[in-house]
């Protein structure tokens, strides 16, 4: 089948990563459970395909691409991928972040290449006003400033549709077909990863033939999505009380918002709210199932594997060869330290889940430290 929509950027400031099958989260979740390994790109995130691909764009776009300066007002993993992608590509790029932003991220813009850290402010909204209105305006004359926007931008969706692009080509590379997975599971923040994976499989032509669902998955105090789709309409969070604050949009973008409620009506997007306890289990039994280390904000898909989640947030018993892919989005704010905190605070919700559903002889399960497995 012809393939001839993908982007061809040369050289490309994000990498092809790998797509592995999972025994262990598989016999947990009662099907065949696929891992989308974008942990593994160079910022240490997904951000690095549509921020990657919003810079490059940039630069290729410019008349004077030598004269560019980058700017992110992203204190986490956008601005660490917008610090990634312009150093490799030879540009400067500085970062403005929130006064709350910790130590450790910080020390990680600088060690990545960033020309300047900046901190402003108690929200992310305050910082980046800063940045628009002084930062930018007071930066080196004979340069352009363009601000990178952490997920709203056409090019940054595009940019992310590459995920799917990479799993039709690894499927068949797998002998599992050309009709794509089951399930794609995916976390939403502002949206930009969920919208380029709807655009990339429910509008182009090449997945014409994909009967795929999408579940987008959030924390409880960062729903956004799912708080708009029960309303039909647009919110606004009044705050963010999630611990996992990758996921902080209080608003997601219009064209988030179009795409889930279009193909949600069409039961092809389901929506899913976890608590940051689930997330935060999710990331121990990776750790101990697959020696991956991975924030909240992604620990909230590898939730669904265990304690009969999956089946809950698709509303439907799972089958065994069924075919699902968890996007391992990744995240910088994570440590081995803090994975051991979370496992001593939260332990094994599911000790308790009984029949079917018990996970017991999964490692995690069997290795959890509070006693309850």
């Amino acid at each position: 089948m012809a393939r001839d929509t993908k982007i061809h950027y040369q050289p490309k400031p994000w990498r092809k990563t790998p797509l592995v099958e999972s025994a262990n989260l598989s016999k947990a979740a009662g099907c065949r459970i696929f891992l989308k390994l974008d942990l593994l790109q160079p910022s240490g995130s997904f951000k690095s395909r549509g921020i990657g691909a919003f810079i490059l764009s940039t630069l290729q776009q410019s008349s004077n691409p030598e004269n560019i300066h980058f700017f992110s007002s992203s204190g986490g993993n956008a601005g660490l991928a917008a610090v990634t992608a312009s150093k490799a590509l030879g540009r400067p790029c500085t970062v403005v972040v929130p006064n709350s932003t910790k130590p450790m991220m910080i020390a990680k813009l600088k060690a990545a290449g960033a020309s300047e850290v900046v901190q402003y402010g108690a929200s992310w909204k305050e910082a980046d006003t800063y940045m628009r209105d002084h930062v930018m305006k007071s930066s080196n004359s004979g340069t352009e400033a363009v601000s990178v926007h952490p997920f709203d931008a056409d090019e940054t969706r595009r940019g992310n549709s590459t995920v799917v692009e990479e799993i039709d080509d690894q499927f068949l590379e797998l002998g599992e077909g050309d009709c794509g997975p089951d399930v794609l599971v995916a976390s939403v923040g502002g949206g930009g990863l969920f919208s380029g994976i709807a655009q990339a499989i429910f509008e182009d032509p090449a997945r014409a033939h994909w009967r795929t669902t999408v579940l987008a998955t959030e924390t409880k105090g960062a729903d956004s999505l799912s708080q708009a789709l029960a309303k039909k309409k647009l919110v606004t969070l009044p705050g963010i009380t999630s611990l996992a604050t990758s996921l902080g949009a209080t608003r997601v973008a219009e064209r988030t918002f179009e795409l889930a409620k279009k193909w949600e009506e069409a039961g092809r997007v389901k929506s899913a709210v976890f608590t940051d306890a689930e997330a935060a289990m999710g990331c121990w039994r990776l750790a101990d199932d697959e020696r991956l280390l991975v924030e909240l904000a992604c620990g909230v898909n590898l939730a669904v594997c265990y304690g009969g989640r999956l089946e809950k947030a698709l509303g439907r018993p799972v089958r065994r060869d069924e075919k699902v892919v968890i996007e391992v989005c990744g995240g910088s704010n994570v440590s081995t330290e803090i994975i051991e905190g979370w496992r001593r605070e939260y332990g094994d919700l599911d000790a308790d889940v009984i029949g079917a559903q018990q996970v017991a002889d999964v490692p995690s399960a069997a290795e959890a430290p509070n006693g309850k497995a």
